[in-house]
């Protein structure tokens, strides 16, 4: 594939984060899709097969609502494509044990996609866990 299609299904992927939302992840993510997070919301770093991967995106979305994501800046190079991206979206929903404080956030990330046969087959993100975690409340701002 190009690097021009691997660069849309990046996007395509990073809008799964997104409120209103059709894609179908069936579409964009292999079968044996590994997502590696560093940090991981529940702390320490994890790697995540497809179905758990699912998992947090559902999470993520009964938490949050009025999600949108930018994309930023993205750089291809045969099948990998790097993404600085930015989330924003309310805290409307329980979130690691958080009651809802109906505050806005906006955090940011990198995310390193590799593609194989027009799909995602694994991603490494490394994402602004301080700044989400300060603006909901869950740690203390200096």
């Amino acid at each position: 594939m190009s690097t021009d299609h691997n660069k849309a299904m990046s996007r395509r992927a990073l809008q799964l984060w997104g409120d209103g939302r059709a894609e179908d992840p069936g579409e964009i993510l292999a079968e044996g899709y590994l997502n590696h997070q560093e940090p991981d919301a529940a702390g320490g770093v994890s790697t995540k097969d497809r179905d758990a991967y699912l998992e947090l995106l559902a999470g993520y979305h009964a938490a949050f609502s009025g999600s949108t994501v930018r994309i930023l800046m993205q750089i291809a190079e045969d099948d990998l494509v790097a993404s600085r991206w930015e989330l924003s979206a309310t805290h409307t929903g329980d979130y690691l044990g958080l009651a809802p404080t109906n505050r806005v956030a906006t955090w940011t990330g990198v995310q390193i996609d590799r593609h194989e046969g027009g799909k995602l087959v694994e991603s490494w993100v490394d994402w602004d866990k301080y700044r989400l975690f300060a603006t909901l409340g869950l740690i203390e701002q200096p």
